[in-house]
């Protein structure tokens, strides 16, 4: 990826702290900087606050920095808690924010995922760069190689494994056969559709810290 992409890409030490899946605390880091080891342990304690965090996904794409001791605070943090951590990285993941990375592996405070050369992540995810800065924006957009192909999926593909048939529709076809009085059948309401992760890595991320949290939760 080359480093015209970090034009875009925000400076802000901790730039996002949301929940996600209600569940899963993530993190974006923009830079490592000064203050940066408070800045996470506030947003992890608000965020605690009104959710039960299982474990958090740390985002160190395009991140950089060069304060390497910025983050001491923070690791010691993460190691304490022994909470599943997932950390994200890319080949724009640099400086500190590349040295925080590796250090959080070897202190065995959490696993590495991504595309990196220089960091070899635990778990490999390639995402092309386009996409990459997309899903930063909003993790749940369609990728820009998938709004490409949708013309011709939705003419040659989707047919073949969706079924248009509704539930008011397979009841009609009951009455029609004599099998059921129409009143007697009681129709569901259509639930709208659970947006899910489009990111590839981090939607990897996710399901690793849930399966990771099952295995350490506390037997009876």
């Amino acid at each position: 990826m080359g480093g015209s992409l970090r034009a875009d890409v925000t400076n802000a030490a901790l730039a996002k702290a949301v929940v996600l899946e209600n569940n899963v605390a993530y993190l974006r880091v923009g830079q490592v900087a000064d203050g940066l080891a408070a800045e996470i342990q506030s947003a992890q304690t608000a965020l605690a606050a009104t959710n039960k965090i299982i474990g958090t996904v740390l985002d160190l794409r395009f991140a950089d920095g060069e304060d390497f001791t910025a983050v001491n605070g923070a690791t010691n943090w993460f190691a304490a808690k022994k909470l599943p951590l997932a950390i994200l990285v890319n080949g724009e993941t640099r400086g500190a924010a590349a040295a925080w990375a590796t250090t959080l592996r070897t202190a065995r405070a959490g696993l590495i995922l991504g595309n990196s050369p220089e960091l070899k992540p635990d778990i490999a995810v390639a995402v092309k760069a386009a996409d990459e800065k997309k899903f930063l924006e909003n993790p749940y957009t369609t990728s820009a190689e998938n709004e490409t192909n949708a013309g011709a999926d939705t003419n040659s593909n989707l047919a073949t494994f969706i079924d248009h048939t509704s539930e008011a529709d397979l009841v009609r076809e009951k009455i029609k056969d004599g099998d059921e009085d129409e009143d007697s059948v009681p129709t569901r309401p259509t639930e709208p559709q659970k947006p899910f992760i489009q990111d590839p890595v981090l939607a990897r991320a996710v399901d690793l810290i849930k399966a990771l949290a099952v295995v350490h939760q506390p037997r009876a």
